[in-house]
């Protein structure tokens, strides 16, 4: 089937001119962030499609976030966290690590933004108090932050070796650190933790990583033996050859709970976690799927096509983002057949 542009989604005006590491949506509105490699932050009208502000910064950036329509934050390879307002484009430095900053999680219950860092450190800042004195809590942690995620109650973070980190929200924001660890968990997949989020309902987390597969796990021990699976996707059979490519983002769909995952190999599949069933697949995005998220309906999905740099440097198709609308069919869980009378 030949990837047509609705199909795929229209792309936005003015993309950013290098690697596209995050994409996400206002939760209370139709604004969408982009966080890049050409060291900038991007504002944009998801539904124009047009380039609203941006944010200049000092390094590539790794990731980003928002507090509200009027407040947002990126960080990067110089470990700088930064605040941007919107409506006066002013930024500030909210705090730092000693290395660069993989994740920014806005927790809006406490009001306070996460911060996970190659320097082996979570910390927690209060955008409210003045700089110096804003860090409420920092834990260190057995590696690299590669992916974080976080529902109402738990704030998941998954590190290098594949270590996976669960906390009890409130006890962190509380300042008690360790207490507020619920559990340390080995990840149940053989390879590096690529993606991460936690489920609509908050039960538990959907990991990816870089081999191509997804684990779908619960927080609830009895649960988590019960119910936790995972599953191969992302691959593509070329020339006689099974080839794999990594999960780079995993989206939850707010209405229905059901996920898509973006891969390596430029296309998007949507997923029925509770039945185990593929619903849909996109055709292929000209390159891979880097980060992708739902807007606060649900009937849109903002895609990030940018290499990713798995085969290494080559030549490769210009960065953009897509705006894509997304059929109800599509993200719907379908109902389960009743099983056949004994």
């Amino acid at each position: 089937m030949a990837a047509s542009a609705a199909y795929l989604g229209e792309p936005v005006e003015a993309p950013p001119a290098d690697g596209i590491s995050r994409v996400i949506f206002s939760q209370t509105s139709d604004l969408l962030l982009a966080s890049s490699w050409d060291k900038s932050l991007h504002l944009y009208d998801a539904v124009t499609r047009l380039p609203r502000a941006s944010y200049a910064h000092q390094a590539p950036l790794l990731d980003c976030c928002f507090e509200s329509d009027n407040i947002v934050y990126a960080a990067g390879l110089d470990g700088q966290v930064k605040r941007y307002d919107v409506q006066t484009a002013s930024g500030s430095v909210l705090g730092t690590h000693a290395k660069a900053v993989q994740s920014v999680v806005f927790l809006q219950g406490p009001g306070l933004l996460a911060t996970g860092s190659w320097d082996q450190s979570l910390r927690l800042w209060d955008p409210r108090v003045a700089p110096g004195h804003n860090c409420v809590a920092s834990v260190s942690l057995p590696g690299k932050v590669y992916a974080m995620s976080a529902g109402r109650e738990r704030l998941v973070v998954g590190t290098s070796g594949r270590h996976v980190l669960i906390y009890d929200i409130r006890r962190l924001a509380g300042g008690q650190a360790p207490e507020a660890l619920e559990q340390h968990r080995e990840s149940s997949l053989k390879f590096q933790t690529r993606s991460l989020a936690v489920y609509t309902d908050g039960r538990g987390y959907a990991l990816g990583s870089v081999e191509g597969r997804v684990a779908m796990e619960f927080f609830d021990a009895a649960d988590a033996q019960a119910n936790k699976y995972a599953f191969k996707c992302h691959r593509r059979n070329e020339g006689g050859k099974d080839t794999v490519y990594p999960v780079h983002s995993i989206a939850f769909h707010s209405g229905y709970g059901t996920f898509a995952t973006g891969g390596g190999d430029g296309v998007i599949c949507i997923w029925d976690g509770e039945n185990k069933k593929r619903l849909f697949q996109t055709a292929r995005y000209p390159a891979s799927v880097a980060s992708m998220s739902f807007s606060r309906t649900g009937e849109m999905l903002a895609v990030a096509a940018s290499y990713a740099y798995e085969q290494g440097e080559r030549d490769h198709p210009q960065d953009a983002i897509y705006v894509r609308a997304v059929q109800d069919v599509e993200v719907r869980p379908k109902a389960r057949k009743p099983a056949p009378a004994p």
